[in-house]
């Protein structure tokens, strides 16, 4: 029997991913494990690889086109198999529980995997998802689970009624072209008018020279994930100058000492250790948004923002607090160069509670950052300059002062609390042999 191709789920709230690009021609031949197509995520473009040895046929999906997960996009036909039409995907379309004029779409008609007959028996299903699924109409043994042993959660419904909507809304008719929402650039076409048409902007600077650029689907994604994190969580900022000359010097010191080994510690090295430090220093500031609940996180797992072309990534090291200045740095420098090469796996800038954005090195004063959920906070680092201050004795000296902004969400932490985990960052700073300690 051939096999089939499908959009694989990568992340635990993807609906539908953008079709990059195929690596494998029609009716060509491909080995199990070989690069077979790429597809667009929020972070970077994915390589997905070949599910078995043969020939690929009814290739469905073109570069640039948004499917649902779970679809498929092509087929893989053994030697000597005889290629017909493509399979059927969709055998037995699930019934609705609840009689109505409008039955919810099921979770095959949306293109999600799903259950055989046999598996439907002693279904895992928290209660609130077979609530859920209940009250919308939606047949349990037609979703594949995303919790421990394909447990089905309150997430897997609800990206079932998502993807039916968006299902929905493509059989209507196609509007003009709009300015669309940044969820609705992530899934579905427009609905509904929600900014200038497009067309009327092109009458206004009519006459004015300008290039139309097409956003690609990272930068769609990016700036539809940014667009609902500045809409949706209550940002309150923190700012504070700190002090460098101390830290400097001690930079500069260990750097002679380690230099003979290739190792060459950076600023933002000793920022990230201090922030670890900081994190278990306060503990409820370590800490993620869940919905209804706060998620608080025993180790301190500190994300960087990396910028590369067209968007940006933010790997994220690990345990951090246990680590060295030299593992840091070392680690920093593997992520980065593999970021701007868009070769990070996904667990490699997924998770962490807390997030570091430097410009500093741009000549950047100070700046405010928008929190990427789930975190909770996130520290804006500005460029160090050398400034008049007032020593301890009153005295006006001349110091390298770097400012920072922690941006805060406030469902998770109160301003006092802020203030102290700032503080604790500002502290380790300026008296860096405790990050060494």
């Amino acid at each position: 029997m051939p096999i089939e191709v499908i959009m694989p789920k990568v992340d635990m709230d993807m609906v539908s991913g953008t079709f990059a690009v195929w690596h494998i021609a029609e009716g060509a031949l491909v080995e199990k494990g070989a690069a077979l197509f790429d597809i667009e995520t929020d972070k970077s473009a994915m390589e997905v690889e070949s599910p078995a040895t043969g020939h690929l046929h009814h290739i469905s999906a073109s570069p640039g086109q948004v499917v649902a997960v779970g679809t498929a996009v092509g087929w893989i036909y053994a030697a000597g198999e005889v290629v017909g039409a493509a399979p059927s995907t969709n055998p037995h379309p699930a019934e609705a529980e609840t009689s109505g004029s409008a039955a919810p779409v099921p979770a095959s008609d949306a293109g999600l995997p799903s259950r055989s007959g046999s598996d439907a028996v002693g279904i895992r299903a928290t209660p609130l998802a077979r609530r859920l699924a209940r009250e919308a109409g939606i047949a349990l043994e037609k979703i594949a689970g995303s919790g421990p042993h394909g447990r089905i959660q309150r997430a897997d419904i609800e990206a079932v009624q998502n993807l039916a909507a968006a299902v929905k809304a493509d059989a209507a008719p196609t509007p003009a072209p709009v300015f669309v929402t940044p969820a609705q650039a992530d899934a579905a076409p427009a609905t509904a008018p929600t900014g200038p048409v497009l067309e009327s902007l092109r009458k206004i600077y009519a006459g004015r020279e300008f290039e139309e650029v097409a956003l690609d689907g990272m930068r769609k994604i990016i700036a539809a994930r940014l667009t609902e994190a500045k809409s949706t969580i209550p940002h309150f900022y923190l700012r504070r100058d700190i002090q460098l000359d101390a830290l400097m010097a001690f930079r500069a010191q260990l750097n002679n000492s380690v230099g003979a080994r290739g190792i060459k510690l950076s600023i933002n090295d000793f920022i990230i250790k201090a922030c670890a430090l900081a994190l278990q220093d306060n503990p409820d500031c370590n800490a993620v948004w869940a919905g209804d609940r706060v998620l608080k996180m025993k180790a301190s797992d500190v994300a960087v923002a990396v910028a590369i072309e067209g968007g940006l990534f933010t790997p994220v090291l690990r345990d951090a607090e246990f680590k060295s200045l030299s593992k840091l740095s070392a680690e920093m420098k593997d992520l980065a160069a593999r970021a701007r090469a868009r070769k990070l796996a996904l667990h490699e800038y997924q998770g962490g509670s807390f997030a570091i954005s430097n410009l500093g090195m741009m000549g950047i004063d100070n700046f405010d950052a928008i929190i990427s959920p789930p975190h909770a906070s996130i520290l804006a680092v500005g460029a160090g300059v050398r400034k008049p201050v007032c020593d301890a004795t009153g005295e006006i000296v001349v110091a390298t002062i770097m400012s920072v902004t922690l941006s805060v969400d406030h469902r998770v932490i109160d301003g006092a609390l802020g203030a102290q985990f700032l503080t604790s960052i500002k502290t380790y700073l300026e008296s860096p042999m405790n990050l060494v300690a």
